[in-house]
């Protein structure tokens, strides 16, 4: 658990990261670069550093799997940008409220890959915690405006919000499909794929859009580079020692603990009644889930 504990503390720390960038950068593809740039450099330095328990980068493409270790973090690096770019999307047809509620339903698929297709069965307590998890990210959002309500729901959205579920699920599913599948001594190469996947397509996307990095993007490209990448690290080991089905509702509702509770007490941001009953069903199913 101690992996899985280390990967919830940097994913908040990924968000606190955002939150305060988001008055400082001006090109957000900008910041993105230097992170993933920052990503690649540390999955290098890991690999070298582990080389001695592990095949080197040069023997990796040596070894059995290397196409698959290849093709999966490629795959993976590009649904991270196409995550961000169908959350930015969904966010301008739908508001903040429905695709942050979408995004982090995306649970739900990496849970059901991991029983459908590794067959790995929860408890009966974990199924209940699994349920009141999923229930706790409905019940943490703040409800949408009234007027919003009829305006928002088209097919169209709609359609937007599912494709932004699938994706953020997808993403997530990655790394179990690679821990199931993969040759284990690979998975720096794994993440590096990932990682320079990632970074060839934000290079793209700033070129395209013609955005300049300034000194605030390398700034806070540089401080979301090691969580993003330590998160990924660290959520890989968990999965190769926790059951998938019990690592990812923990890993999304914990996180969602840490950055409330970091928005309490730094932001000065009041909870209402909706959200403290939401910590509670949260605290409720991490319980549960580790029953």
């Amino acid at each position: 658990m101690v992996y899985l504990i280390l990967a919830v503390l940097t994913s908040a720390l990924i968000a606190v990261v955002m939150r305060f960038s988001e008055t400082k950068i001006q090109s957000v593809f900008g910041m993105f670069l230097v992170n993933y740039l920052v990503c690649l450099i540390l999955s290098r330095v890991t690999a070298a550093i582990a080389s001695s328990a592990a095949v080197s980068f040069e023997q990796g493409f040596r070894e059995p799997g290397i196409l698959l270790a290849t093709l999966l973090g490629t795959l993976c690096g590009v649904i991270y940008l196409y995550n961000f770019f169908m959350l930015r999307l969904n966010i301008k047809r739908s508001g903040v409220v429905l695709p942050s509620t979408f995004m982090r339903l995306g649970v739900v698929i990496p849970i059901l890959i991991a029983m459908v297709f590794f067959r790995e069965v929860p408890s009966i307590f974990q199924i209940i915690g699994i349920l009141l998890a999923i229930g706790s990210i409905f019940l943490i959002q703040d409800p949408m405006p009234q007027g919003e309500k009829t305006s928002k729901r088209s097919a169209g959205s709609l359609l937007l919000l599912l494709l932004l579920l699938l994706g953020g699920g997808l993403g997530d599913s990655m790394s179990n499909i690679f821990d199931k599948l993969g040759n284990a001594a690979l998975k720096d190469h794994f993440l590096a794929f990932t990682f320079l996947a990632a970074f060839a397509l934000s290079i793209i996307v700033v070129l395209i859009r013609r955005e300049k990095i300034g000194r605030y993007e390398i700034l806070f490209g540089l401080l979301l580079g090691v969580p993003n990448y330590f998160c990924s690290r660290f959520l890989l080991l968990s999965l190769s020692r926790v059951p998938a089905v019990i690592v990812y509702p923990v890993f999304s509702v914990a996180t969602i603990v840490l950055i409330t509770l970091f928005s309490l007490l730094v932001f000065r941001e009041k909870l209402s009644r909706r959200k403290w009953l939401a910590l509670g069903v949260i605290m409720a199913a991490l319980v549960l889930l580790n029953l």
